[in-house]
Order: C-alpha cells, then structure tokens, then sequence
C-alpha cells in the first residue's frame, strides 16, 4: 500500500454532515473502486479511488465501501483487512480501523455485511464501471431503478465549490503541469517521436510522485482532437501541442494544452494562428465570472475566433452572423472548457447534463455547442478550464463545402490551401471568485514570443 494523504478528520466529517444536510431523506451508498486487470486477475492497471468515495471517505484503497445514514448520524465504512496471504505479497497493511479514524468514522465493519445494509430505499450514484452495476444489483436484489438525481445535484453542489484546502491541492497539480508542459516544450527536437516526449512527461510526473490525470495528447497533428496515436515523428515546421495534466497524491489535478513549433520559432502562418487562439483565451478569461452562463462566454470566445479569422482572409462577413449560423465550427469544433477537481472533468460520471447544465441553460444538440460540457451560471469557487483552439481538419472542410454549408462566411478556396496546418490549443485552469477569476498554479507563458524564447528562438 502506497502513502496515504488525508485532509484533516474535521474536513471529511464536515463534508458528510452537509451532504446529510443537503440530501436527508435516505441512506447513501458510496462504493470505492475495485482492482482492475489488465489481461489477467492479478496484473492491474493503476488503481484509482471513485472520486466521491475519496471526497467523503479519504481511503485511497480497493475493495472498500460506506453507508452514511442520515437518521442515525453515522457513516459505517465496509472492508477488510489483508489477510496474512496477502501480506505475504504487499507487505504489512495499516488496519482500516487506524485509516477509518483518520478521516473521523468510528465504526468499520467487513464487507460482507454491507448486503445486510442495503435495501430497496438505498440511494446509490450512477455506476461507471461494470462491476459496480453487478454489486449493485446483487446488493439490492431488484432489477436497478434510476440512481437518485437528487442525491447527484447534492453532490454536485458541494464538490463544485471548492474549499480553500482543495484549491491549495489543485494549486500544487497545476504548478506541477506547468512545470511539466516546460520540461516538453524545451525538450522537444525535430528527429525525436512523439512517444519520447510521452515518455519524458511520464518520467517527470514520476519523479514528483505523481501521475497523470489522463493519457495525455502529445502529437503534431493537433486537428484530432483527442489523439492518443504517439508514433509520429517530429519534423521541421510541424507544430505541437500537448494537452496533459498531472494528478497529485491528494487526487487533485491539472489538465494543460501549449501548443508550439517544432522549429524554434513559429512561422508566420502559424503565429497568426496561434493569436487568434489567444485573443479567444484572453477574453474568456476576462469574462470568467460569477453569475456569467460559461455558454455565454464560449460564443464570446467564438467570436473571438471569427473575428480573427476575417481579418485573416479565412473568413468573411459579420461575425456575430457567422458565430449565430455556426460557421466557426469548421474551425472550432468543441467547447470551450469544463469543472475540473478530483476529477479532470469533475464528476462527468454523473453525466454532462446533470453536472454542466441546468433548469436555466439545456445542453444543445448543434455541432460544436452539444460538445460544451459546461453551460450554466459560473459560481464563486467552481475551478473551470478555459481552452480554445483551432483546428483544420481536411475532411470536415470537403464535407461543409460539398454540402454548400456557410459559403457566406467562409472563404474555402483559401482554407483549402493550409489543409496541412494541423491544430492549436491553448488551456489553462482558474478558480472563480468574488471578483473574477485566479488562474491556478505558477502560469506558464501562453504569449507566442514567450513560447518562442522557451524554445531557444
């Protein structure tokens, strides 16, 4: 068993009492995450703790989970401790009753008796792994009804305003990232692969005894959105971008995009590009406020776009008309940032319309928009990520030209003619407050002359 971080016992005593105070009427199942294998029982991927569990209970171990009952005032944590087998294999394990009382619950039962907890009335959250399903129907008995939205709205509410001890965690995640995404940027060579770049962010997330938040996208074709393909190798006037994060030992993360050249120097194409995506970044940050519909501040970042776009001769007409029609989505195809917390995309298990929307704002069904993940009223203490991008993707362009789609706002003939560009992307992580925004961590330059000196040009 690895090192175990806790908040202090009063943090995660406190996060119990108000999710009881918020979602009172039934007693909440919290299942921790299993061991996994890879291509056989006892050959794991790494393991990661359901980020729920670790937000009320604070375990970061396997096989564990916990009743809160709100009519009793308690929380009951179920597992058990390694049998000698076991320790025969991993070593001597701290009893759970000891890790228990570091996170302030008093009563530790085995698992087993977790099915003489459960009944019908049980709320449960929605289950993303295939053997919570099975648990969860062997445990209850019944064919499985909706999980509670209430009980998922109650959450929500709490893990997305973050307390000052998460915000100092997440600090730390982003700092690392950044210091990561630096480490890359001056490390890559025209001749290396990508893979040697994944492996250098690999070893400097080891080295801080850290891990990744997500795989990471390492790769100079940037116009697919989530490629995970590191076999290319880096040439003279590609470009790169790097979307990656690092995951500290608390389970906070970071999640980072920088794009840069692989010369020393952007070319002039690629600066005006890389600008245009910057003028994007700067006003959603600058918009990036409580009480602000984030929905509203991605079209304001479109727009951005658009507008930089026609004075590049990409595009044409007005741009609010181009933003309202969707033109912009040749270009720019997903949204323009989410919640990030315990989780990279904080609690999207629960789903994207629950956690990103609300009465006041529906997710759209539109190109583009429906990929928004967050739309709704930012709010003092939600950590969001602001990161929009350009990108140039041959087939969707011969797509919208066959079909004669934004032909008032679109200039094919010359976007045809930069089909090998590639993409750009620029992310950064800020926490709202009263009077704006922070951005988390110590900032890594987003300023093409600054991402120009870091390359030595």
């Amino acid at each position: 068993m690895g090192k175990q971080f806790f908040f202090p016992s009063d943090s995660y005593i406190s996060r119990r009492e108000t999710l009881i105070e918020k979602f009172n009427s039934k007693q909440i199942l919290l299942l921790g995450n299993e061991e996994a294998g890879i291509n056989f029982a006892d050959n794991w991927y790494r393991f990661r703790q359901d980020s729920t569990f670790l937000y009320y209970i604070g375990i970061n171990l396997p096989s564990l989970a916990a009743i809160i009952d709100p009519a009793k005032g308690e929380t009951i944590l179920f597992g058990d401790d390694a049998s000698i087998d076991m320790v025969v294999w991993t070593g001597p394990q701290t009893p759970l009753q000891e890790l228990a009382e570091k996170v302030g619950v008093q009563k530790v039962l085995p698992y087993a008796e977790l099915a003489n907890y459960v009944n019908q009335d049980t709320a449960y959250l929605p289950p993303y792994r295939p053997e919570h399903q099975l648990k969860l129907q062997s445990l209850i008995g019944v064919e499985l009804r909706q999980p509670s939205a209430e009980l998922i709205l109650a959450i929500e509410s709490q893990r997305s305003v973050k307390s000052y001890e998460e915000i100092e965690e997440l600090d730390k995640a982003v700092t690392l990232t950044a210091q990561m995404h630096e480490h890359i940027i001056k490390s890559a060579k025209p001749g290396m692969y990508e893979y040697q770049l994944v492996s250098l962010a690999s070893k400097f997330a080891l080295d801080h005894n850290a891990n990744w938040s997500f795989p990471p996208i390492m790769t100079t074709h940037g116009e697919t959105l989530h490629n995970h393909n590191y076999s290319n190798q880096l040439k003279e006037n590609d470009l790169m971008l790097y979307d990656g994060g690092i995951e500290v030992a608390s389970g906070y993360c970071g999640d980072m995009t920088r794009s840069f050249p692989v010369n020393s120097t952007f070319s002039s194409i690629q600066k005006d590009i890389y600008n245009i995506v910057l003028s994007a970044y700067k006003r959603a940050k600058l918009l990036a406020q409580p009480e602000v519909l984030y929905r509203d501040i991605h079209l304001k970042s479109c727009l951005a776009i658009v507008e930089g776009l026609i004075e590049l001769g990409w595009m044409k007409g007005n741009a609010e008309d181009a933003v309202n029609a969707g033109a912009h989505t040749l270009f720019f195809q997903h949204g323009l940032g989410h919640l990030m917390g315990l989780d990279v995309h904080d609690m999207e298990n629960f789903g994207e319309e629950l956690i990103g929307y609300n009465n006041e704002v529906s997710k759209s069904k539109e190109f583009g928009l429906k990929s928004l993940r967050l739309g709704k009223k930012l709010q003092t203490g939600y950590v969001i990520t602001i990161e929009p991008g350009i990108y140039i993707i041959p087939m969707l362009i011969e797509k919208f030209e066959t079909k004669g789609r934004h032909t008032d706002f679109i200039n094919y003939d010359e976007v045809k003619k930069h089909v090998d560009f590639g993409g750009i992307r620029i992310e950064d992580d800020f926490v709202i407050i009263e009077s704006g925004n922070r951005q988390l961590g110590n900032p890594l330059t987003v300023e093409a002359d600054g991402i120009e000196e870091l390359r030595g040009g």
